[in-house]
């Protein structure tokens, strides 16, 4: 039997929790469910299908363990191998904002929406809350790059939202 690396059951637990908290609270980051932010001083996107494709109404269905959670623990051991590395990119932390796709090109889509937030300006001048104080908005961050997705139909869709933006992506991983 093979052996699990710290990181792949430190990442495997931390999808576990969050999933958990959400089904619990349903407190997820409303700009993205079914996503996971790894703090760095540059952020990389991904997106994987970590779940298979829903039943009708419902977007996610049971988690791939073999296409979508090896290929993001795959994103998430080069980084950590990078990060690890003080000379190859010193003083700059890699983080990530990994999206899951459910399978799915329409959600996928409604997921990489996400990682255009932070480069859309928004005019809050004239919004209050309740007791007249102006509200605190997370900004996300800016996401210079993306990896996946892993279906060309996805890839294709998003690639042309991003492009819009200016943001990258990797369309060289289909097939991972």
């Amino acid at each position: 039997m093979a052996q699990l690396k710290p990181w792949s059951f430190t990442f495997r637990l931390l999808w576990l929790v969050q999933a958990v908290l959400q089904d619990l609270t349903g407190s997820q980051e409303v700009y993205a469910p079914h996503s996971i932010r790894v703090e760095g001083d540059v952020t990389l996107g991904g997106l994987f299908p970590v779940h298979a494709r829903g039943v009708p109404g419902i977007p996610c269905g049971d988690i791939k363990k073999e296409n979508g959670i090896h290929r993001l623990e795959a994103m998430m051991y080069a980084l950590d191998q990078i990060n690890g590395d003080v000379e190859l990119l010193p003083n700059i932390t890699l983080g990530a904002r990994v999206l899951d796709t459910c399978s799915r090109d329409t959600y996928a889509l409604e997921q990489s929406l996400t990682f255009v937030q932070a480069l859309i300006q928004k005019d809050t001048s004239d919004v209050r809350c309740t007791n007249g104080e102006p509200p605190v908005f997370v900004k996300p961050e800016k996401v210079v790059g993306v990896v996946g997705a892993s279906a060309s139909s996805v890839s294709i869709m998003v690639a042309n939202i991003l492009r819009l933006f200016q943001t990258v992506e990797d369309q060289d991983s289909v097939g991972l």
